[in-house]
């Protein structure tokens, strides 16, 4: 086969898409890579993701799926889900609709719609039932992820799609490609179509592992021997399953080193040791973005006072700093003693350097890192203020409510709990400076968003964050310690007071963007991982025959 191949059809499978569903990064990169790769060459993309009990279909222009063997009746699958020493089914409905080229399926089941979020119980859920703690996972999630993945595999079945590609990503769906090899009704099936899985976060805890191996076989009908190889400190791991059946990436170059060679992989539980003990080497290949979802030159696009260009360096950021001035009168006023979601507010002067934060409240994004930096940094100089827009751990939410609601920091915190994505952006547009402390970030998707609107990040040297060019488009610090994320954010107060300095990062930032990290360049490399894929896969084949 020549490794030329014309890559004409992929399906993926995901947890989030875009607006969808979504809690994290794998949704924006799932709708930005399937778009790309549908709007090039005329590609046929197909999404599946669980419709889950938030998501209207016909209000986000979705229609039922006829079944294509019987006109007239609505499609039905009903996928083997067996228990141990039950034989059992569930029933599995379809919803469709194509945006931007894309076909998208949603998955209607039980299982799915008792849902209200994605991943974790809602505090909605707490109060209808107390067991249900918001934050905390779904109790069955490795039947919904098992559904979701059986479903998908069925609903290509009955359709007829033989896709080239189908790329699962994260551990929710990296089961996918030990089915479509092992199991009677999907191998023949798909013994032409190659896999991918992408680790979009390879941490301890997001691997979607389980202890009770007679369960995963009940559920997934694997054979035990698949099982028990596939096992990571005794617990069956996604991820480890997929190895001997697919080609295994992660989201930035930099994310695959750390996983394979550092003692960084640590964080993974040895993940990527272990996949390179197996033999098996994992591709990194850095998210991108697509700028015109967040381009401060179309104000009213998304939703902020005024226009500006970071990029072009005739532009005095006029507009910017009337953002910084809507900004800083939204949250001058000191919240009202029942606003449970801001605390804190900011002295109308907006001529002061503002920092930012958006994104969780949690431990990998180094929040505690954050919150004493940021003390630290309050205590050093005056004129700093800080603006901070998350949620997470009432631990988290308290510290940092408790610092915006001091009266030595009144008029220089505020802390935001939620997230508003128009919010986002009118924090996005007026901050300076752009806070990423976290203790592993596979790629990170707010270093470039704030890079876009002109705000210069500050990030922790670690995964995917390298793309940050310390002194050339961002600052950067190695040793993730609350006095060194200090130093960093004092050399950016330092580059405050030199406003050609400033202007100067802000412009080679966007500047690198355009160049390297559009989701038109980034696909070129997916392109290419999908053909090695394949013919790795059909190489494979022919041995075997």
């Amino acid at each position: 086969m020549s490794g030329r191949e014309t890559i004409v059809s992929v399906w993926m499978l995901a947890r989030e898409y875009g607006r969808l569903a979504g809690a994290g990064g794998v949704k924006d990169v799932v709708v930005q890579l399937s778009k790309t790769l549908a709007r090039w060459n005329g590609r046929k993309v197909n999404v599946v993701l669980p419709c889950y009990g938030f998501i209207d279909p016909p209000a986000n222009g979705f229609q039922e799926l006829v079944d294509p063997q019987q006109p007239g009746r609505l499609l039905e699958i009903n996928v083997a889900m067996n228990y141990v020493g039950r034989e059992r089914e569930e029933r599995v409905r379809v919803w469709h609709r194509v945006q931007d080229k894309v076909s998208i399926y949603l998955l209607e089941a039980e299982r799915f719609l008792e849902k209200s979020g994605v991943y974790t119980y809602t505090r909605q859920e707490q109060q209808r039932e107390s067991w249900k703690m918001q934050g905390t996972g779904h109790f069955d999630f490795f039947a919904m992820n098992v559904l979701l993945q059986k479903a998908t595999l069925d609903l290509m079945i009955v359709l007829d799609e033989r896709p080239q590609i189908i790329h699962c990503h994260d551990g929710h769906t990296a089961i996918t490609p030990a089915l479509m090899r092992e199991c009677p009704g999907y191998r023949h099936y798909f013994r032409n179509s190659a896999a991918v899985v992408t680790i979009h976060n390879g941490g301890v805890g997001y691997h979607q592992e389980v202890s009770d191996l007679e369960f995963v076989q009940a559920v997934t009908g694997l054979p035990m021997r698949v099982i028990l190889a596939s096992c990571l400190e005794h617990s069956f791991d996604p991820f480890i399953a997929a190895g001997d059946y697919a080609s295994i990436t992660t989201v930035s170059d930099n994310y695959a080193r750390e996983l394979q060679e550092s003692d960084s992989d640590y964080l993974t539980g040895w993940l990527g040791h272990r996949l390179r003990d197996r033999g098996i080497t994992i591709a990194g290949i850095t998210n991108g973005i697509d700028p015109a979802d967040f381009d401060p030159r179309q104000p009213d696009a998304v939703g902020i006072a005024a226009g500006y260009d970071p990029a072009d360096e005739k532009d005095d950021l006029s507009g910017k700093r009337i953002c910084k001035q809507a900004l800083f009168q939204e949250m001058a006023s000191p919240p009202d003693l029942e606003d449970e979601k801001r605390f804190g507010f900011l002295d109308d002067d907006p001529e002061q350097p503002l920092f930012t934060f958006i994104g969780r409240l949690s431990d990998q994004k180094g929040v505690d890192i954050l919150i004493a930096a940021v003390q630290l940094l309050l205590a050093a100089d005056s004129s700093v203020r800080f603006v901070c827009l998350g949620s997470g751990g009432p631990r988290e939410e308290d510290a940092l409510a408790r610092i915006a609601g001091q009266d030595r920091h009144a008029g220089r915190v505020c802390f935001i709990r939620g997230f508003d994505p128009k919010l986002a952006n009118r924090i996005y547009a007026a901050g300076d400076f752009f806070v990423i402390p976290s203790r592993y970030e596979p790629c990170g998707l707010t270093d470039y968003i704030a890079q876009l609107f002109g705000n210069v990040p500050v990030v922790h040297h670690v995964g995917g964050l390298v793309k940050v060019i310390d002194g050339e488009t961002g600052f950067a610090y190695r040793d993730n310690t609350p006095e060194q994320c200090a130093e960093a954010m004092l050399r950016a107060l330092a580059a405050f007071a030199d406003r050609q300095l400033l202007r100067r990062l802000q412009k080679q930032a966007v500047d690198r963007i355009y160049r390297h990290h559009t989701w038109a360049e980034v696909m070129k490399d997916y392109l290419q991982l999908y053909r090695q894929s394949r013919t790795h896969h059909l190489n494979q084949r022919r041995d075997r025959f």
